[in-house]
């Protein structure tokens, strides 16, 4: 056996690594240059989604602004999209040239919800791009690349529907900065769970990392998943619609942010949790329902009139008091539906 015949039934076999090996690029082969001559006169918005992100969204939106709007005109449009802040992070991000709108102004008919999922949703209906990069706005150490790499595959590739970044994580422990481990949920919860319901999605490398772009026309056709569910969401339900090939991911390097406390690790695992059960259920991979319960109520699956729980309850020990005391959180994160029936009505 040749080696090339070796490759080939090894990605027959493998289709994980073959999607893999032929959709995994690196933000170094992309210059800004050329895929301004790539865009073929279509247009690119940068949405920053922010709450409370004073300290670091005016240094990415004047990179952005000075290297990719007015440098090269790779961007057309940078829109931060202000997610009820209560500090200066609308005139931040105003005062280095981006458009801010404030999320409860957008659609305000529809109403509005806490969270990242509906910020990145109804930026949808405050641009006009025919692609959107989303981009976190508490990174640090923020490199332009970050967008032309994104950017690459889709305006490049045919067929590409969707791009998302692959990076190291460094933790910040408090002490000491390590390389790695900054993605807790993504390893101890979204992982396990594609793993288990979506092994096609397996060889994305940061499969919750809030950067990443589509097409319009991908991210209006699907619905959004509230909160943190959303990247999560959004990459199952385009791999439902458009297929593996269609998804695309590249090596940005190193990502650096703000890292979350523990608590908080585990609101944003049960908005994992919340935005899986919904998809198995909307794709039909699993059906309520099918699992025992004992007499005391206590036991087995969901039932089948049952919805999912809500409710997180966290337990720690008061220093004061030497005691337990446990606080009971409504995790509730809601969908929205596909931007294209919202435009529609």
């Amino acid at each position: 056996m040749t080696d090339n015949s070796r490759t080939a039934f090894a990605d027959r076999i493998d289709p994980v690594r073959a999607w893999s090996t032929r959709r995994t690029y690196r933000v170094a082969d992309f210059r800004p240059d050329e895929l301004v001559a790539a865009k073929a006169g279509r247009r690119i918005s940068v949405v920053l989604p922010a709450r409370n992100e004073e300290t670091t969204v005016g240094l990415i939106v004047e990179a952005l602004r000075t290297e990719l709007v007015i440098g090269v005109p790779l961007i057309d449009e940078l829109v931060v999209v202000d997610s009820h802040s209560t500090d200066s992070t609308a005139a931040v991000a105003a005062g280095a040239g981006a458009r801010v709108v404030a999320q409860g102004e957008i659609l305000p008919a529809l109403g509005d919800v806490p969270g990242k999922g509906e910020a990145l949703w109804k930026s949808l209906a405050a641009t006009d791009g025919d692609i959107v990069v989303f981009l976190d706005s508490d990174l640090r150490e923020f490199d332009t690349d970050f967008a032309v790499g994104l950017l690459g595959p889709l305006l490049t590739e045919p067929g590409v529907v969707f791009c998302k970044g692959a990076f190291d994580r460094p933790l910040d422990d408090g002490r000491t900065v390590l390389p790695a481990g900054g993605g807790r949920v993504t390893e101890l919860v979204a992982r396990p769970l594609l793993a288990t319901h979506w092994p096609a999605l397996t060889g994305f490398i940061q499969p919750l990392g809030g950067e990443y772009a589509g097409t319009r026309a991908a991210l209006e056709s699907i619905p959004f998943a509230g909160a943190y569910g959303v990247d999560i969401g959004i990459l199952i339900d385009l791999y439902e619609a458009y297929g593996l090939d269609a998804l695309a991911q590249v090596d940005l390097g190193r990502r650096v942010h703000r890292n979350s406390p523990d608590s908080a690790l585990s609101v944003m695992a049960m908005h994992q949790h919340l935005a899986v059960l919904e998809r198995l259920r909307r794709h039909g991979r699993a059906a309520w329902g099918g699992g025992a319960r004992g007499g005391d109520g206590v036991g087995g699956g969901v039932g089948d009139d049952d919805e999912p729980g809500d409710t997180l309850t966290l337990h720690r020990r008061d220093a004061e008091t030497g005691e337990f005391v446990s606080e009971s959180i409504r995790v509730a994160p809601g969908e929205r539906p596909p931007m294209r029936e919202v435009r529609a009505r």
